[in-house]
């Protein structure tokens, strides 16, 4: 994955927020995918955005998938779900994620709400150690990838791992045309 220097994740939690270590921790045993796949590998907290971070460390932006939470009201309640795609593409959050949340309208969730909600840093969120009742979206695209870079819950850090490991996550969907080109 361009010039990151990876690790099994496992190993490395200094690099990992608390929810996402925890959740590796239990990894499933009878997962397809060995946890030691999830590799973890420091970073340029400055980096940490998308674009910023693809050009300087040489991961295509075909190779890193964007985490966003998305939030819609139902009979009063806020309902949130998370959304993986590929950073070539964006969420289509008023279709397939307002469907999938079951709500009227919905929207990112705003930052403070987002960062309180998962115990991660904005711009670090990732799926791994989400709220255990959130569903997780994840775009076919993103699954069809032997590696994709996602976050690790830090801004200085980030996770490599094979796509398919995202759809073993609790929670997960994995959802066909979630993500529209950009």
């Amino acid at each position: 994955m361009g010039t990151l220097k990876t690790e099994p994740a496992r190993n490395r939690t200094d690099l990992l927020a608390a929810p996402v270590a925890a959740a590796l921790a239990q990894w499933p045993a009878d997962s397809s995918v060995d946890v030691d796949a999830v590799q973890v590998a420091p970073i340029d907290a400055e980096l940490a955005d998308t674009a910023a971070f693809c050009a300087a460390y040489d991961v295509g932006l075909d190779e890193s998938a964007n985490c966003v939470v998305v939030a819609g009201k139902r009979e009063g309640v806020t309902r949130y779900a998370a959304c993986l795609v590929l950073a070539t593409t964006r969420a289509d959050v008023n279709g397939v994620a307002r469907r999938a949340l079951d709500v009227r309208k919905a929207s990112f969730a705003p930052m403070d709400d987002a960062v309180e909600l998962t115990g991660m840093e904005y711009g670090g969120i990732t799926p791994i150690g989400l709220p255990l009742q959130w569903p997780i979206l994840v775009d076919t695209r993103v699954v069809a990838m032997p590696y994709v870079v996602i976050g690790s819950g830090v801004r200085h850090s980030k996770i490599a791992l094979p796509g398919a490991a995202l759809a073993a996550l609790p929670g997960a969907r994995v959802v066909e045309d979630l993500a529209r080109p950009v």
